[in-house]
């Protein structure tokens, strides 16, 4: 290229982006080799979490926030300009570089995105921890919770996810599961504050991603499990040495709806290969006992068929009413 191709040669705009989600400074290696190839390195805002890191790493940068004209005329000569985006991405530079471009009045660099760092999955969840730490601090009716007074929301919350599960609603799915993380979430965030015990979401997750492993040894460690109900084994095997616990019937929740609990105690009692007969008594209870006990030997949710059948009955219902 001669002197003059390269005066007029219009040069490259590379926008860098960064995940918040991301401790600063680790960014990609195709990210610090651009950096350091640079022409000029520009940011618009000074504070940026990223500027000790490229400094540290002898990266001058430009507190400078030039406008898309400005910036095509930095590039000119072939110049590589990286500008370090801001949290909204820029939007401003990147629709006035759209309308120079859209003119056909000028001569326009080459205009790449570069994410310099990347999201896990997973990564959201940092926000929600985030936003439910600002709103535990900032709001007067959230900030003022307790674990006794969120457990009735935990309940609806969870019956509000079987019934968009049932009615097979992916959307509305989506959005009840968010319903039950924010339960999860917040309780944790209020044990934060607990003077005698405290812990966090990440104490949550670690005391529930331990467990799993300990759970999944066919998974995490040398056991073999080919079939459901082997898994299943290992799952109760590992639960009962870690629970310590002394009859099937321990940990199982009497406060659940009547139906689950039967089928849980029958459950426990057939997967402990145990002969106990049913009570010998009459009243509806004890044969709602029965029906729940044989729902479970069969397979059958009787809870969940329970629901089915209501839910039936009421559009018979709205049927009849003419609604």
């Amino acid at each position: 290229m001669n002197a003059t191709s390269a005066e007029q040669a219009p040069g490259r705009i590379i926008l860098l982006t960064t995940s918040h989600r991301v401790a600063p400074g680790l960014l990609s290696w195709s990210a610090w080799q651009t950096l350091h190839g640079a022409d000029r390195v520009l940011c618009a805002d000074g504070a940026h979490p990223q500027l000790p890191y490229l400094r540290e790493a002898g990266i001058s940068v430009d507190e400078a926030s030039p406008t898309a004209e400005e910036l095509v005329d930095i590039c000119a000569g072939g110049r590589t300009v990286v500008v370090v985006a801001t949290g909204e991405g820029e939007p401003a530079l990147t629709d006035g570089l759209a309308r120079l471009a859209g003119s056909g009045r000028f001569h326009m660099p080459d205009l790449e995105l570069l994410p310099a760092s990347y999201d896990l999955p997973g990564a959201r969840l940092l926000d929600l921890v985030q936003v439910m730490d600002r709103i535990r601090s900032e709001c007067p009716w959230s900030s003022q919770q307790t674990h006794k007074g969120l457990a009735k929301y935990a309940i609806e919350e969870a019956y509000e996810l079987v019934e968009a599960i049932e009615d097979g609603d992916a959307d509305e799915l989506r959005e009840e599961l968010g319903d039950v993380l924010l339960q999860v979430v917040f309780h944790a965030r209020i044990a934060e504050e607990d003077t005698d015990s405290p812990y966090s979401i990440d104490d949550v997750a670690g005391g529930i991603v331990t467990k799993l492993i300990h759970r999944h040894p066919h998974v995490f460690g040398d056991e073999t499990a080919t079939t459901p109900e082997e898994v299943k084994e290992h799952w109760l095997r590992t639960k009962a040495a870690e629970k310590r616990r002394t009859s099937v019937t321990d940990g199982v929740p009497l406060g659940q709806p009547g139906l689950a609990l039967a089928a849980k105690l029958a459950s426990r009692v057939r997967t402990a290969g145990l002969d106990v007969p049913l009570p010998k008594a009459e009243g509806v209870g004890y044969e709602l006992l029965a029906l729940a006990s044989r729902a479970e030997a069969d397979g059958v949710d009787p809870e969940a068929a329970l629901r089915a059948a209501a839910r039936a009955y009421r559009d018979t219902i709205r049927e009849t009413e003419g609604v």
